[in-house]
């Protein structure tokens, strides 16, 4: 998986290339947790993203609970497959997906 930050000011855009799995996981958890101080937005760009696993959605739930106490999260160019994900599991009515 490729994950690419775009800073501007106290937003911050994390777009996701590939597979968001077991394996992956991790890396994304360490980019949240090294990248979230003083963010007030947080964008995160799932254009290029193929595939979230269970794991995929432990980190992500993560970064909306950090982000609901400093600013707000969104979740945006979801593919059809993700956006399924979201609503089968419920997060569709926990993340702002625009």
């Amino acid at each position: 998986m490729r994950i690419t930050k775009i800073q501007n000011g106290n937003n911050l855009t994390v777009a996701l290339e590939g597979r968001l799995d077991t394996s992956t996981a991790p890396e994304l958890d360490s980019v949240f947790a090294n990248s979230l101080e003083g963010v007030a937005e947080l964008t995160i760009d799932m254009a290029a993203l193929d595939y979230l696993s269970s794991a995929g959605l432990r980190v992500l739930l993560g970064a909306q609970k950090t982000m609901n106490k400093q600013g707000s999260m969104k979740v945006a160019n979801v593919n059809d497959m993700i956006m399924e994900i979201f609503e089968v599991t419920g997060f569709a009515d926990i993340l702002t997906i625009i």
